[in-house]
């Protein structure tokens, strides 16, 4: 059978407007996906739907197809996104009246099922992972653009590979092959040079977004349009690989993909090949994420500056000791941004920041709006604040349930209204860590240098609920034979400090040239939470790349 070019043109709810024309514009597609959805979106998404029950959509996705659909459809090329949402039959019908009011014929099908709120009272929004074949479906039975609900990331590539090659549920090397393709495709730029540890090496002022030439076997070459920015590389793809995953294992409702079985392979000039991939049985539960209103949030930064910075510090802690005495969760960080003897004032200042979270909005708005800015003539030398306090918001609080298989009615509307229920897997295996496989032999010993670890290493960080995952690769087998024995555990904490009291488990992926480590509970109840400054993570990487530490000078 041919090959499939599928191509990505969203990796989040608010990613580059144009991208989905700049993506049916500049070059052959077959498929073109949207991946919308992030835990904190369905966050955002079920708060709109209290506002307004026929909402819980990426309104975005829409505004984008007033300007492609016509082009998508002229081009032949089919569309499935995640943007659904909370309500992918209220999407799927804004998307017929747009097609219906510019007088473009296509056939409009959703996938549904996954909304599992009704069973968990007290959640915002409770919905299942579902795999490709609800979408599968829809594309078999002739639609044009496919709009689903919560589905994972790498469905959206694993349902359009299914239909179009004929495979069914059991063809578990093919299907980790396409989950694989879709999981460096889902988070669209850092494939091709976003976000990367090395992107001085390319011009990503403006990253084309990637898409991958899948073949009937499930193995794919990772690429992106001619002429369009960034750059694809062994590195880039690696360490997209690498983004929220944990071990070996990468479990999802159609198929467990082995990451210790991919094979990268520089095709040319931003082509990379992906091959080699093992998959097996699905576990048995399907993971379902669910949402709710943790309380409300407040919090103000005082800057502190010059001098006797610990001391002012302490003053205002005293200060506010009392009024937040009722106050359920209070927590100060110090950051100390400042340097002896500074040229510009910022760079003599420090900040103390303090957050405040309490089921009573009341509590967290009087904590901080009247008792912090009182001080504001009666505390220390050069008293002021970034910003005054609010009311204090609302967060979120996600955490992953599972449910069999069969619990979950995965349902395929078809563009003629015909439901077609989609069976649940009907092998499973228990998910499983994988051993740590053998590892190279250490470098011999010789001299070393004190430097930052970034010098040798890439890295990629990412959150999943609470946790964080940091992905550090090696490039060169040299190199991976002293990282695979210098990066323990130990000196991973040693490195980072604020996982010193935290579980932190590593996996070896010696094909990846790549150590990733779990750390548990760093992100408190998740994103929308914002338990830390970087609440998702995102930069946990890059700090343990500056850490210094004693690296071979054959290295360097």
């Amino acid at each position: 059978m041919s090959t499939l070019r599928i191509g990505n043109a969203s990796g989040f709810y608010g990613d580059r407007f144009d991208a989905l024309h700049e993506m049916l514009t500049g070059g052959e597609l077959d498929v073109l996906t949207g991946d919308y959805l992030a835990e904190l979106t369905m966050l955002i998404l079920g708060r709109d739907r209290l506002k307004a029950p026929g909402a819980g959509y990426a309104r975005t996705f829409l505004r984008q197809l007033e300007d492609s659909l016509g082009l998508a459809h002229e081009r032949g090329v089919k569309l499935v996104a995640n943007a659904g949402g909370l309500n992918p039959a209220g999407l799927a019908d804004r998307v017929r009246e747009l097609a219906g009011r510019f007088g473009i014929p296509v056939r409009v099908a959703h996938v549904e099922g996954d909304d599992l709120t009704a069973q968990h009272p007290g959640s915002l929004a409770a919905h299942a992972y579902l795999g490709g074949f609800g979408i599968a479906a829809c594309l078999r039975e002739g639609a044009d653009i496919v709009v689903t609900g919560r589905v994972t990331d790498a469905a959206l590539v694993t349902g359009p590979a299914a239909a179009h090659f004929g495979w069914a549920p059991g063809e578990y090397d093919r299907l980790a092959g396409a989950v694989v393709a879709g999981h460096v495709l889902e988070c669209g730029t850092q494939a091709t040079g976003g976000n990367y540890s090395f992107f001085r090496e390319g011009d990503v002022r403006r990253p084309g977004f990637p898409l991958a030439e899948l073949h009937e076997d499930g193995s794919a070459v990772i690429t992106k349009h001619p002429g369009t920015g960034g750059f694809v590389d062994v590195g880039t793809v690696t360490a997209q690989l690498l983004y929220e995953t944990g071990g070996a294992r990468y479990a999802g409702p159609d198929v467990t993909a082995r990451l210790d079985t991919v094979r990268l392979t520089q095709d040319g000039p931003d082509r990379v090949r992906v091959d080699g991939v093992h998959g097996e049985p699905p576990p048995p539960a399907l993971k379902v994420g669910l949402n709710r209103l943790g309380g409300f949030r407040n919090e103000v930064s005082f800057v502190l500056t010059g001098l006797d910075i610990e001391a002012k510090a302490a003053l205002v802690k005293g200060q506010l000791e009392a009024a937040l005495g009722k106050v359920s969760e209070v927590r100060w960080d110090l950051v100390r941004t400042d340097r002896p003897d500074a040229d510009t004032e910022e760079t003599a200042s420090a900040l103390l920041r303090l957050v405040v979270r309490d089921p009573d909005q009341e509590a967290v708005g009087r904590a901080l709006s009247g008792a912090a800015i009182e001080l504001a003539l009666a505390s220390y030398p050069g008293f002021h604040v970034l910003a005054p306090p609010g009311k204090g918001a609302p967060y979120g609080v996600f955490e992953d349930v599972y449910v069999p298989h069969g619990a979950v009615p995965h349902v395929a509307v078809l563009h003629d209204g015909r439901r077609v229920s989609v069976a649940p897997a009907q092998v499973t295996v228990v998910l499983e860590d994988v051993p740590e496989p053998p590892l190279p032999e250490p470098l011999p010993s010789g001299p070393t240098r004190r430097a930052p670890l970034g010098l040798v290493v890439g890295a990629r960080s990412g959150d999943k609920g609470g946790n964080a995952n940091v992905g550090v690769w090696a490039r060169t087998d040299e190199a991976w034979s002293w990282l695979a024995h210098a990066l323990s555990v130990d000196r991973f904490r040693e490195l980072l400090p604020e996982t010193a009291g935290l579980p932190v488990t590593r996996h070896a992926l010696p094909g990846l040239r790549a150590l990733n480590f779990v750390v548990e509970g760093i992100l408190g109840a998740g994103v929308a939470a914002q338990h830390r400054f970087d609440p998702q993570a995102k930069a946990l990487g890059e700090w343990l790349r500056s850490r210094h530490l004693d690296i071979p000078e054959e290295l360097l």
